[in-house]
């Protein structure tokens, strides 16, 4: 019956080589595939699956219109599988209210089809339906052979589901999370920075590298001890991120080093990027500058009661900003470059960011500071 079709199945929309490590294993799993996203919806509306993942690579400037559609002619759960670098695109669709969202829930890729199935509530431990295949396989309710290993739980939003969703969840986020601030770590940014600095060159985009530190800091948790000093990272981390632009990437990188990848917003239109690089100083987006400048700002002036009296605004940080394709082509040159601005911005006196110049080398950034608090230029 053409109602059961891909009754207990997820069927997957897109290039799935670009999303999941085991791709070729496809077969072995309760799993349809559609290339093509207009086929993949059709599918979607004729067939009663778990849920519906599709493939964000290649698909960004249709996929509001495909969601809606999956949304409007499927009850299944409709999965995001993004790359790094398109996550921030995922939470927003994901993001938005729970009456009008258009997807369930996003899997940072690559991934692979076992914690795909997991996500649509198919997990390990085989209920036997009394229903097999020749070769003794037990089948879904429309006779297709089911893998071994995964089992369809029924709801697919119960508790089970919610579970392994919890699972998974704190899986990832002991992998791409620094668990003091709560920040990205360093895997994650370094990983996040190749990703985007790929799609800029062929996009054309633009991708700026923040890399900052906290004037003085050792001798904070001297004076104050450990536990301030973290909290004092902890603070630090949620200024930065409230400074930020939503789709930007803050991390920690260690210590009391953090990192801000700065890139075009997916969601803004041509022309206002075009103006943001004629805006540019320095040849610099304007809204990196911005940001770095208002979070120095913040830093200063923050409530910092735990240093005790006194202990007010006392806070200062120093930076250095690296653009992509000027100042480096790779993640380890824009990395690179951005920490030699930094350590010119402490050898100038601290409580500065240096934009990366054409002498900036370390101990040879030729800038003669101004006011501090200042973006200087190298």
């Amino acid at each position: 019956m053409a109602s059961l079709a891909g009754a207990g199945r997820v069927l997957l929309i897109g290039d799935i080589q670009k999303a999941l490590l085991d791709a070729g294993q496809v077969d072995r799993y309760p799993c349809e595939v559609r290339t093509n996203i207009l086929e993949g919806i059709d599918a979607a509306a004729r067939g009663r699956f778990v849920a519906v993942g599709i493939v964000m690579a290649g698909a960004t400037h249709q996929l509001g219109a495909a969601l809606q559609a999956l949304r409007d002619g499927t009850k299944a759960r409709i999965l995001l599988l993004a790359q790094m670098h398109e996550e921030p695109i995922a939470r927003r669709f994901v993001g938005t209210g729970a009456a009008d969202k258009l997807a369930d829930a996003y899997l940072v890729c690559p991934t692979c089809l076992a914690s795909l199935c997991s996500y649509a509530g198919i997990g390990p431990g085989l209920e036997d339906r009394g229903q097999k295949t020749e070769d003794g396989r037990p089948t879904t309710e429309d006779g297709s052979a089911l893998n071994p290993q995964f089992t369809v739980r029924n709801p697919p939003s119960g508790v089970f589901l919610a579970d392994v969703e919890q699972r998974i969840r704190h899986l990832e986020r002991l992998a791409t999370t620094d668990d003091l601030t709560g920040l990205k770590n360093r895997r994650y940014l370094w990983e996040f920075a190749r990703q985007i600095l790929e799609h800029a060159g062929q996009t054309k985009g633009r991708v700026t590298l923040l890399v900052f530190d906290i004037d003085n800091f050792k001798h904070y948790n001297d004076v104050y001890g450990h536990l301030t000093g973290d909290e004092i990272l902890r603070q630090a981390a949620l200024l930065m991120r409230r400074c930020c632009r939503s789709h930007d990437v803050v991390g920690r990188i260690g210590g009391d080093e953090f990192a801000v990848v700065f890139w075009d917003d997916p969601y803004r239109g041509a022309g206002d990027v075009e103006r943001e690089r004629r805006a540019a100083t320095a040849e610099h987006p304007s809204a990196a500058i911005l940001v770095a400048q208002r979070f120095q700002k913040e830093f200063g002036h923050a409530d910092l009661h735990l240093l005790g009296p006194g202990g007010e605004g006392v806070l200062t940080i120093s930076g250095g900003l690296a653009s992509f394709p000027r100042d480096g082509a790779t993640v380890e040159q824009l990395f690179e470059r951005a920490d030699l601005a930094l350590r010119d911005a402490k050898g100038g006196g601290k409580n500065r960011i240096y934009l990366v110049g054409p002498a900036c080398t370390s101990g040879s950034n030729h800038a003669s500071p101004s006011e501090i608090g200042e973006i200087h230029i190298g």
